[in-house]
């Protein structure tokens, strides 16, 4: 790696710090001691520590002293930094600075197993033998770019993979790579995002979880085995010991499940957020963690056209205008964080962006630790990083202000002793506009540009100008000019110096005299106009978004909570032996249904009049695939029981809120129908606003997806999908008949290892603990249960006589479209069907389906269900059920049961859901007509006595999201009046889920 030695400049070698040499020197070896001392400045020693008028001495890429009254050794170079600031150079947390470009090649079809030859791992994805410091190639341009933005030093690593190896701390000079690398391993990192691997699993997000817990798991084993080689796990054991950062790239939600991830293990990572987490702050802060969070604030959106103004979320306008309060919000719960630069598309703009987290409340001094003090803490380096304390290294940046503010010119930057000079702090600031007196005539000079690079002009009025030829060196001045008012030839010909408040000297006048000549700078006369104006941009832009809950348009400002809630006079649907009740009352308190009668009363209860109205359980779908984040299928593998819709819970998904709408309070969030054996499943209520995990129901059975049919053997998915196995249905069944047999295996494995004396287990190895597996043990243990995608009569009879010889049951069959044709088999089996109302011949395994389905499984005592399958039809499910009674005659109590008890009994959450009785939780919807007639609409969804929607409310919603949206839209116009830059409002899309949805590249979802 290392690189043949550059030569280098006579300035170069005066300056250059002296690191032991351990290879030839092409030249004449410098051994001068590069004693540096930087006098006359305002040093900020750390991120909270100023001195006016100190000294700072350096030498051999070292502090060596640092304060006031410090002598200056014999010998010292004098840096004379008089009105300029010294700081700490900032430290990047988040980089790939030379590391090799990531690249992918996938041959046409599945790749079931890894590329990569050798030793490795089973996954392409686990690259923890990958060592930034062997791979690390220094390259000046790059380094060159951070500097010019004020880091000194950066933590590289290779952004690819789920593991993706070590880190490695480097410093920005553009000395050889044996000197400029710090620390040679100095992290470990993990992303959600498989990166180049070509490998189909992991195809989701919950694979990609399920797969990196399956690491940690390989790894424990591995540490006590000596049976086989993994050069991944041998490494990843060995990196453990390392700070553990993980890129947590989506939104605020993917930093609760990295933390989550490492909770389970112990582990307690750093972790790179998306700039949103003032979005869900409480919960973010429960995770304990520091964060690296990035400043890739948004440009306004060009609205100027309504149609593109309506391609814009609301969620995204708000974002835009709340993304610079992150920081600010972040530090208030007292978070511990650093800045990154990652994701800026020029690092030069981090000024730029903190400028404007500045302006929302930010302290200067908080970002100035985000930048030095944290991050060198982060990586453990803060002995020799973060401050400019004697023995830390000489690095820090000479500015003529904040380097957190916008417009702050950087003049130089020191890495370990070694300049790299940007602007000249010895020239002068002469840019303005000036009233230019020579002898008895005044004219209007203006100067504009950089130092050393300024352009003056005279200016005679708004259109004429004459140009003006100039000269700068130093304190010194010359120009010269013609006036084009004056007949006389010969140009005016200025020499003087710069002073304080302007500029002074002699002039050459065209007819041989000579004339005293000055430059005053003028005061602006519109100072107190633009005041006036930035006061009331400032007040405009103090009107900023509220938070709401979840950050979504019709997220609420507070989330809703129990109340005791007295419901009066309704008729009320128990789905009990009382039937249905007229003129009742219900009293919800402390989220149960604590009274039913008549003439209820309670103090200080809300009282609503449920005259004329119709009170219902809540609806419960089986089956739904709505709040699930980036693949509802892990289908590269036959069997995946390893992974976990739970992991992958959404609870920003627009479709929660438009369910409650139609009644929903809870839904079985399973995994899709594109393997045998899926993922497990997530029961949740639909708690609108609340976490993913305040979501799911903590008490309920677990389930897992299982599935038959055209997508499990891949019937519609190309004539490339040809490799994995099953590709018959009679395939389907030896699957289940292995995974069965493996799960014995490895449970009769275990009980043998546990019932081992405490001597023997001493020097026995411990079985593998194997994800898959230990979910396939809970099924055969009834520990977990079978929600099974099903169609085809032979097929629903074989499961069932699989399961029996295995001695557990089936717990549902999901679609079960021919259930009619052996309903009496299921009722035997004790299984029960959840099916559609009237779906059919969408794919030739449905040509049977008959709509009179539903009515015969109930007839003959199959509890039966409707399910939704579709986040449309999971707003009207009480008119799917209502169909049940067209088709088959199905009583209306018993029809309505079908999305309210029946679901529940199928879920066994029947004991304190789906239907109305005193001690069960108060999940109840208020509807305005009979429940299952297409007239009746929510108007009020409750959960656990807290009021999640309301269709009196909703109205007021929809005026406040226009007038919120109107007022976000007037400010981006503002924005782009100002002559800022704007982007192009673009429409999003969002996947709604099927079972067969399969996801090629879940990395570019959200």
């Amino acid at each position: 790696m290392m690189k043949k030695l550059l030569l280098v400049c006579f300035s170069f070698w005066l300056f250059s710090s002296y690191a032991q040499e351990t290879y030839t020197v092409n030249g004449v070896k410098d051994e001068r001691p590069g004693l540096h001392a930087f006098i006359n400045a305002t040093l900020h020693v750390d991120y909270q520590t100023s001195i006016e008028n100190a000294t700072l001495l350096i030498q051999k890429g070292e502090v060596i002293a640092s304060g006031k009254d410090i002598k200056v050794p014999n010998g010292a170079i004098i840096h004379d930094l008089k009105g300029k600031h010294i700081y700490p150079s900032f430290i990047e947390l988040s980089s790939n600075i030379g590391m090799p470009k990531a690249e992918s090649s996938r041959s046409p079809g599945p790749q079931l197993g890894p590329k990569k030859e050798g030793a490795y791992n089973a996954n392409d994805a686990i690259k923890a033998y990958f060592n930034a410091y062997e791979a690390f190639e220094a390259k000046s341009s790059d380094a060159d770019k951070m500097r010019k933005a004020g880091f000194g030093v950066v933590l590289t690593h290779n952004q690819d993979g789920l593991v993706r190896g070590t880190g490695t701390v480097v410093a920005l000079h553009d000395g050889p790579e044996n000197e400029i690398m710090l620390k040679e391993s100095a992290s470990q990192h993990f992303s959600f995002n498989k990166g180049t691997s070509t490998q189909d699993n992991p195809s989701s997000l919950m694979g990609a979880i399920a797969l990196i817990k399956q690491t940690y798991l390989d790894a424990q084993w591995y540490a006590n085995q000596n049976d086989m080689v993994d050069i991944a796990l041998d490494a990843f054991n060995k990196n453990k010991s390392y700070p553990q950062f993980f890129d947590a790239d989506g939104d605020k939600l993917y930093v609760l499940r990295a933390d989550k991830l490492g909770d389970e293990f112990g582990v307690q990572y750093i972790i790179k957020g998306n700039g949103d987490e003032y979005q869900r702050l409480d919960d973010i802060k429960a995770t304990n963690a520091q964060l690296i969070l990035p400043v890739n604030y948004p440009e306004a959106y060009d609205v100027e056209d309504p149609f593109d103004a309506l391609n814009i979320s609301l969620e995204d306008m708000k974002h835009w205008e709340m993304a610079p309060y992150n920081l600010k919000m972040v530090a208030d719960k007292g978070i511990n964080y650093s800045i990154t630069s990652d994701g800026l598309k020029d690092a030069s703009k981090l000024s730029d962006m903190i400028s404007q987290s500045l302006d929302a409340g930010l302290s200067e001094e908080q970002a100035l630790k985000a930048l030095t003090y944290n991050p060198a803490q982060f990586i453990k380096m803060e002995d020799k990083l973060g401050s400019l304390t004697k023995g830390k290294y000489a690095n820090f940046i000479i500015t003529d202000g904040s380097p957190v503010k916008k417009d702050t010119k950087i003049y130089e930057n020191w890495v370990q002793g070694n300049p790299y000079k940007y602007n000249d702090y010895t020239l002068a600031e002469i840019v303005g506009n000036y009233t230019l007196t020579v002898g008895d005539e005044n004219y209007q000079l203006e100067i504009k540009g950089e130092p050393g690079k300024e352009k003056f002009k005279i200016i005679v009025n708004d259109t004429t100008s004459y140009e003006v030829k100039s000269e700068i060196s130093k304190q010194l001045i010359s120009f010269s000019f013609k006036d084009e008012g004056k007949e006389e030839d010969g140009k005016i010909r200025l020499s003087g110096w710069l002073k304080e408040k302007g500029l002074a000297g002699s002039a050459k006048m065209p007819d041989g005299s000579w004339a005293k000549w000055s430059a005053t700078l003028n005061e602006d006369d519109s100072s107190e106009d633009k005041e006036e104006d930035k006061k009331e941009d400032e007040k405009e832009d103090s009107k900023i978004a509220s938070l709401i809950y979840p950050f979504v348009a019709h997220g609420n400002t507070e989330r809703p909570t129990a109340e005791t809630i007295l419901i009066k006079n309704a008729t009320v649907w128990t789905n009990e032996t009382d039937g249905v009740l007229e003129n009742t009352d219900v009293l919800l308190e402390n989220g149960k249904i604590a009274k039913i009668g008549k003439d209820l009363s309670a103090s200080g209860a809300r009282e609503i009049d449920g005259t004329g109205k119709h009170l219902t359980p809540g609806i419960i779908d089986e089956h739904s695939h709505i709040a699930i984040s980036r693949g509802v299928n892990e289908g590269s593998e036959a069997v995946t029981a390893e992974v976990n819709i739970e992991d992958v819970v959404d609870s920003e998904d627009i479709n929660i809120y438009r369910q409650l709408s139609g009644g929903v309070v809870a839904s079985q969030l399973l995994h899709g129908s594109a393997n045998p054996i899926g993922g497990r499943s997530a029961i949740v209520k639909l708690k609108w606003g609340y976490s993913p995990d305040e979501m799911k129901i903590s008490w309920a059975d677990k389930f897992i997806k299982f599935a038959l049919g055209e997508n499990v053997k891949q019937s519609n998915w190309g004539d490339r999908n040809t490799i994995r196995f099953p590709q018959t249905r009679m395939g389907v069944e030896q699957v289940f008949e292995d995974a069965f047999t493996r799960a014995r295996e490895y449970e009769d494995e275990w009980k043998d290892y546990n019932d081992l004396s405490k001597r023997d287990k001493a020097n026995a190895t411990a079985p593998r603990k194997d994800l898959e597996l230990e979910t396939i043990v809970e099924i055969l243990n009834s520990e977990r249960f079978i929600s099974c995608h099903s169609y085809v009569q032979s097929e629903i009879n074989m499961l069932m006589e699989v399961a029996e010889r295995y001695s557990f049951r089936i717990n549902t069959f999901t679609h079960i479209l021919e259930g009619y044709k052996l309903a009496d088999k299921m009722k035997e089996h004790g299984v029960g069907g959840s099916t559609f109302s009237d779906w059919w011949a969408y794919k030739f395994e449905v040509n049977d389906a008959i709509p009179y389905n539903a009515a015969l499984m109930h007839g003959e005592g199959v509890v039966t269900a409707i399910n939704s399958d579709d986040a449309e039809m999971g707003r009207r499910l009480n008119q799917e059920a209502g169909k049940t009674m067209k088709y088959g005659g199905v009583p209306v109590e018993e029809a309505l049961k079908m999305v309210t008890l029946n679901p529940a009994k199928l879920l066994h959450l029947d004991d304190r859901m789906g239907s109305i009785k005193v001690g069960k939780d108060a999940d109840v919807v208020l509807w305005s007509a009979e429940p299952l007639s297409i007239y009746a609409k929510a108007e009020k969804t409750i959960i656990e006595g807290a009021v999640f929607f309301d269709r009196e409310e909703q109205e007021e919603n929809l005026d406040a999201i226009q007038a919120e949206r109107a007022r976000l839209v007037a400010k981006m116009q503002g924005e782009k009046s100002k002559g800022k830059s704007t982007q192009k409002a673009m429409p999003k899309s969002q996947i709604i889920y099927h079972c067969e949805t399969e996801i090629q590249n879940y990395s570019s979802l959200k």
